[in-house]
């Protein structure tokens, strides 16, 4: 195969419709916008908008609180790492760090870390290095005959 042989599949790219360019094209004259009215005009953005009466998401109540500082960590479940263990994925003999689980396909994108959870069962000693685990799952390993290490959090003095 050559470089000038390469073609799409038939039908998988569509050329773009070209709007505006004669009545004979099928979408000239008023280029598919219909007849008249504030849609039918440029610089229209009437997503929310209620015909000047206070939209809708403006009157309702606001519930919650949204943490700007909060974390997101990605849940792993200690059955889900004894499957990478099995399947020969992660050494055992090495620490488990978060580039190790990445690697091994456990995680794929690491946000703020990555929390060790209880679900499932391990059997293999194993030495975990995460940013954060349920005390559940730290026993779960600790029977098994392994470790995790957490970072001690760094407590702020608010004066």
């Amino acid at each position: 195969m050559k470089l000038n042989e390469l073609a799409n599949k038939p039908g998988s790219a569509k050329p773009r419709k070209r709007i505006g360019r004669g009545i004979g094209s099928g979408t000239g004259k008023t280029g598919g916008r219909g007849v008249k009215g504030q849609k039918s005009r440029s610089g229209v953005a009437i997503k929310g908008f209620e015909g000047g009466q206070m939209p809708i998401h403006m009157r309702l109540p606001k519930r919650g609180f949204n943490n700007i500082n909060g974390k997101t960590f990605i849940p792993v479940n200690i059955g889900r790492l004894q499957e990478a263990i099995d399947a020969k994925k992660i050494d055992v003999k090495k620490l488990i760090t978060i580039d190790v689980l990445q690697a091994a396909g456990v995680v794929t994108r690491i946000k703020d870390g990555v929390r060790l959870l209880a679900k499932g069962e391990i059997k293999t000693k194993v030495n975990v290095e995460v940013s954060g685990a349920s005390a559940a799952a730290i026993a779960a390993v600790e029977k098994a005959g392994g470790t995790v290490t957490v970072p001690a959090k760094v407590e702020t003095e608010v004066s």
